[in-house]
């Protein structure tokens, strides 16, 4: 019993972050047909940002909150200064521009900042446990769901009962249909772009607290999780995307807690293996559309 709740708090923890980072890159496909990959380092600049907020002596709530509306703002910036110049050039183009935002944010944290990683000072009362039964919970893991879950829970409400929101799941249909609601596409993929940057930050910060640390590559495993559950649950599905960040938490945890030892260094191989398995039921992803070839 113990083992199973501690599993499942790790799941919802874990499937949580990965959640808000696929809906991130999802909301970004959804209008412009991108995959993000500089978005991994949105999360890193919300570290640094949360960092920089501690060690000036501000609340940790406040310094939170900064980092969150700076990876909101840092996301929308990175639009108007990479991709809105390349935003009628080919899927390529776009790609690889992100590889280059990517990588050149990453050579500055390196030089401009520190190689090495950062230790991020956390108040005293999420290092401490509760005890559930038998089981210990961190309150870090607690505050993780619990942010987590709410996040989760407004963007349901956004994206169904607000403008934007009914905004961005008609463009996940049908782009086109975005003009007839009366809206210049510009400020609708800028606006995404915002929100990517800002579900980025939460994610970040929730990584950042239940991690310790900062450094410069902290966003590579992260986003690239992200991205294979955006695939699980269907590129341009927001409900996918959250769907999929569960089942890739699942079955990494799963592994990590009770795959043998002496199979424990094929982990990564074996979670990998199941996703292509998940991926030759459902081509197209779990949620995704399919594609009818032209005859």
């Amino acid at each position: 019993m113990e083992s199973l709740i501690s599993y499942v708090v790790n799941v919802i923890s874990l499937g949580g972050t990965y959640a808000l980072l696929a809906l991130g890159l999802a909301v970004v496909f959804s209008v412009l047909g991108l995959i993000n990959f500089a978005h991994g380092e949105l999360m890193t600049l919300t570290g640094y940002v949360l960092l920089a907020g501690i060690l000036m002596g501000q609340p940790f709530w406040l310094a939170v909150l900064i980092a969150v509306i700076a990876g909101g703002v840092s996301a929308a910036l990175m639009e108007f200064a990479a991709f809105r110049p390349v935003r009628n050039a080919s899927g390529a183009t776009l790609l690889m521009t992100s590889f280059a935002v990517s990588m050149l944010l990453q050579v500055i944290f390196q030089n401009g900042i520190s190689p090495r990683g950062q230790a991020v000072p956390v108040p005293a009362w999420l290092t401490t446990s509760i005890s559930v039964g038998v089981s210990q919970i961190s309150k870090v893991q607690i505050m993780s769901i619990t942010v987590g879950l709410v996040a989760l829970i407004f963007l349901k409400f956004f994206f169904d009962r607000s403008y934007w929101g009914w905004a961005i799941k008609a463009a996940a249909n049908d782009f086109e249909i975005v003009g007839l609601m009366g809206i210049k596409a510009s400020r609708l993929i800028t606006f995404a772009f915002l929100l990517s940057g800002l579900l980025a930050g939460i994610a970040g910060v929730l990584w950042v607290v239940q991690r310790g640390s900062v450094d410069p590559l902290m966003g590579f495993k992260p986003v690239l999780a992200a991205f294979i559950v955006a695939v699980i649950g269907g590129l341009g599905s927001l409900t996918g995307a959250v769907f999929g960040g569960f089942i890739l938490s699942s079955i990494e945890i799963a592994l990590q807690t009770w795959l043998p030892a002496n199979v424990m260094p094929y982990r990564e191989a074996i979670t990998y293996t199941i996703v292509v398995l998940i991926l030759s039921v459902f081509p197209n992803g779990i949620f995704g559309k399919r594609v009818q070839e032209k005859v």
